[in-house]
């Protein structure tokens, strides 16, 4: 089923999580069933709110981007997203063995991804492009994700809490690694002239 637990892991996230360790899905149907369609929602928001909408700063006419750079963005930033899920997935699996979890317990491409779904789902917020209302909902986004990746981990590893809380603060750490070299990966591509071009 589609997003089948999208709705579970915000109204009762330790239930989900053991019914996610009960299904075990394989990386084609995660991607299929929830990456796919959920890391689609900032994509198109940013598209619509840099196209249709725009930045205003101050009392400044809205600056908005070109209909064709907006799309080249919003792929790459599309594919980043699932590339970066991914690799944090591959991340998890790899620390998985220093912290004593079983092989068949590998589950770090499920757990990325359902961690990061309050990020996926707070990326609507980008089709209003206001820097404070976006700062604001990014916040939330970032803190249940936090919230999901620390109460998840140990059940769907099936290994204690207290080791589960210091494996899940080295995946916290991977992934802001990670954001730290996909902005420094985005300056490196804006150089090479692929950055935003705007309509005025």
């Amino acid at each position: 089923m589609i997003l089948e637990h999208t709705v579970g892991l915000f109204t009762h996230p330790d239930e989900e999580w053991t019914t996610i360790r009960r299904s075990h899905e394989t990386a084609p149907k995660l991607y299929v069933q929830h990456i796919l369609l959920l890391a689609l929602i900032p994509a198109a928001a940013a598209y619509y709110g840099t196209t249709q909408i725009g930045w205003t700063i101050g009392s400044e006419a809205p600056v908005m981007l070109t209909q064709a750079s907006a799309l080249s963005l919003c792929v790459l930033f599309y594919c980043a997203i699932l590339s970066g899920v991914f690799i944090l997935g591959k991340f998890i699996d790899f620390m998985a063995v220093t912290y004593g979890v079983d092989k068949a317990e590998h589950r770090g491409l499920e757990l990325a991804s359902y961690a990061a779904t309050p990020l996926f789902i707070a990326g609507a917020v980008a089709i209003y492009p206001d820097i404070w209302l976006n700062m604001f909902v990014g916040i939330i986004g970032v803190a249940y994700s936090v919230y999901l990746l620390y109460e998840g981990l140990p059940i769907l590893m099936n290994i204690p809490k207290e080791r589960g809380f210091l494996f899940a603060s080295s995946v916290l750490t991977v992934g802001l690694v990670m954001l730290v070299a996909l902005l420094a990966t985005s300056v490196i591509i804006w150089s090479m002239g692929i950055g935003p071009v705007y309509t005025s």
